[in-house]
């Protein structure tokens, strides 16, 4: 892939979200040149209403297979963001020939065979306990989110299906080896979920590290900063 010419990023969006979450990135894509697919999984945004007990992480999976399948995506620009990184590895394992660099978003990263209540079960848990059985009440914004995308957020975003998080990955081509990058975003949390993953990265000679100053949804919160970090990113060479 040239690294001046126009790309196609396509995101996994994270839990109790949707594509619609992406909305400030579009015309600073579109401005560059860039086309930005935000698909929206099974049951979520504007799929609500399909919301049913069955839905797993190999659902969210397939969604994002089939716009590649019938969109005719190529010379992808993956982009996994928190939850997103689940379905970003199995997009990824089961669309090799298609997609060119793997790119998480404080963004959890699986092995082969592992869940999500695997890599975070605590906090997810505690969700789930105060959900209806089949569904987890979303986790509340950052405390840096203005109160206009509060408001924004919290009358868009849903209850997500638990299985979707007890679902365990599973890797069909073996261990990947596409080009990854991970972006930290340092405004943590308390818990600080996604730091175990930034450190592997960082550690690891075979991924690209890179930091944000921005909390956990920075498509929200820091999308310019966001925008040049991923358009960074998609044209460094290959590691």
């Amino acid at each position: 892939m040239n690294s001046s010419s126009p790309k196609t990023f396509l995101v996994c969006h994270g839990a109790w979200s949707a594509g619609w979450a992406w909305k400030k990135m579009h015309p600073l894509m579109a401005a560059a040149g860039h086309r930005l697919v935000t698909p929206t999984y099974t049951g979520l945004g504007e799929r609500a209403h399909l919301a049913n007990p069955s839905i797993d992480l190999e659902t969210h999976i397939e969604d994002v297979l089939n716009v590649i399948k019938y969109e005719d995506l190529r010379d992808i620009v993956l982009v996994g963001h928190s939850y997103g990184g689940m379905v970003a590895t199995g997009v990824a394992d089961r669309a090799r020939d298609r997609v060119v660099k793997l790119i998480y978003v404080d963004a959890f990263v699986p092995e082969d065979g592992q869940s999500l209540f695997d890599l975070n079960k605590v906090a997810v848990q505690k969700r789930a306990d105060s959900g209806d059985g089949w569904r987890v009440p979303p986790n509340p914004t950052p405390p840096d989110t203005s109160p206009a995308d509060q408001e924004w957020l919290s009358t868009r975003r849903v209850h997500m299906p638990i299985k979707c998080f007890e679902t365990a990955l599973k890797l069909q081509g073996g261990a990947l080896t596409l080009p990854r990058s991970y972006i930290y975003a340092t405004r943590i949390t308390p818990q600080d979920t996604f730091g175990p993953f930034a450190r592997q990265a960082k550690g690891d000679p075979a991924w690209g590290y890179h930091e944000i100053d921005a909390s956990h949804s920075p498509n929200v919160t820091a999308p310019e900063a966001l925008m040049t970090l991923l358009t960074k990113i998609a044209a460094e060479p290959a590691r």
